[in-house]
């Protein structure tokens, strides 16, 4: 028996992410002795309606910046937060938020801490974060910062900065901006969790097989046919989660791979990053 607290607002944090009942999720908490992830596996195996991405979690506000060099070999993304949507909808806010992607564009930073190390204007980034906390009256602060290069980087920001993209193709040609934005939009509509099979963490394969066994099982379907369907599950989420397997949102007839070389032979996605507030 579980001897840890189980709180109301811990209740309420996994129903809101999960949807599933209170009752559930108090009864989830306590099976796994409060640790959030294993409470979230046991909803999942017990059939309790869970959502399929963390789009729900309670997160900050602010905005999501996306850029790309001049001669699209290199790209940023950023993710700068505050408070209030109030103060995410400034048109200052956001002017803020744009001057940091400039100066990451310019100055090629390798990481946040890099990033937050440089001048702008004469004064760090980070004391500039901490003058304008007191300017604008909110905790501000850039939470995530991601680069990508490749032979054509294409950046796209989605939903009024909420989300932001970058996708690097393998090779550029007239139409490789248009192709990139296109897989952008793919990215940001599906959620994908890696490039290709090969890319997907194995901790994040073994928690789908055991999840999928145990539902199989639960299901009352014979052992000796568990590791086959489990398998099929598996490929399954392959196709659901992995970018180049998935059904192309702007024609169904195709996967992402075979979009990709419809429209250049031998083109393919080789690296993205997506980020979007507060996830």
């Amino acid at each position: 028996m579980s001897t840890v607290q189980i709180s109301a607002a811990d209740v309420n944090k996994l129903r809101q992410q999960t949807g599933a009942g209170m009752m559930d999720c108090k009864k989830a908490l306590v099976e796994a002795n409060g640790d959030f992830e294993a409470a979230v596996d046991y909803l999942r195996k017990k059939g309790a309606k869970v959502a399929a991405s963390r789009q729900d979690r309670e997160s900050n506000e602010g905005v999501v910046i996306a850029k790309a060099t001049a001669d699209g070999k290199r790209g940023i993304v950023l993710e700068l937060n505050c408070e209030t949507d109030f103060v995410a909808k400034n048109a200052d806010f956001v002017a803020l938020a744009n001057k940091f992607a400039d100066l990451a564009i310019d100055a090629n930073p390798a990481d946040l801490e890099a990033l937050l190390a440089l001048d702008l204007d004469g004064v760090k980034v980070s004391e500039v974060i901490i003058d304008n906390t007191g300017k604008i009256g909110e905790k501000i602060g850039i939470s995530k910062y991601e680069v990508v290069n490749g032979e054509k980087v294409v950046p796209y920001i989605h939903g009024n900065f909420r989300l932001g993209v970058l996708v690097a193709l393998s090779q550029d040609f007239d139409g490789a901006a248009e192709a990139g934005k296109d897989v952008a939009m793919q990215i940001a509509a599906m959620s994908p969790v890696a490039l290709d099979k090969a890319d997907v963490d194995p901790r994040t394969i073994e928690r789908e097989i055991e999840i999928a066994k145990d539902v199989i099982r639960a299901e009352g379907k014979p052992e000796e046919m568990v590791e086959k369907i489990a398998a099929g599950k598996l490929n399954k989420f392959y196709k659901d989660s992995t970018l180049l397997n998935q059904e192309f949102v702007k024609d169904g007839s195709v996967d992402v791979r075979k979009f990709l070389d419809n429209t250049s032979k031998g083109l393919t996605v080789s690296a993205f990053k997506r980020i979007q507030l507060g996830a």
